[in-house]
């Protein structure tokens, strides 16, 4: 899949943030299948008890310096939440962050991804750099 379709953008490396498997190596596999698709469902880890299934982002503002990324939770494929995020790209520092720090992760790739790609945008011949 073109990497820029992934709902963050690009595929991410990371670890696990379930609580009881914060320490468990992700295999290539579980990160193309479940992590990077968004909508992890069918993850042996994914805990019975959550908020959330799915978190969506989306440029809803860019007027430099200032982002306002907007932001869509699911569960269960139905709105479970929504909110937006601002962060200063002179500062690079986000101004409202979410306070949930594995949201908060996810806008970082989000917006990183975001962000590389205005610098260096997509052709036919462009390689996506790895992330971590």
């Amino acid at each position: 899949m073109h990497p820029s379709r992934l709902p963050l953008g690009a595929g991410w490396k990371g670890h696990c943030c379930v609580p009881g498997a914060e320490i468990k190596d992700l295999s290539t596999n579980v990160l193309k299948d479940f992590c990077n698709m968004g909508y992890a469902a069918a993850c042996p880890s994914l805990p019975k008890e959550r908020q959330y299934d799915s978190i969506r982002f989306a440029v809803a503002h860019n007027g430099n310096p200032r982002i306002i990324l907007w932001y869509s939770c699911e569960r269960e494929h139905r709105p479970a939440g929504h909110g937006k995020l601002e962060y200063d790209a002179t500062l690079q520092a986000w101004i409202s962050p979410h306070p949930d720090f594995r949201i908060q992760k996810m806008a970082d790739c989000y917006l990183q991804s975001y962000l590389l790609r205005r610098i260096q945008p997509a052709s036919a011949d462009f390689k996506a750099s790895a992330h971590t």
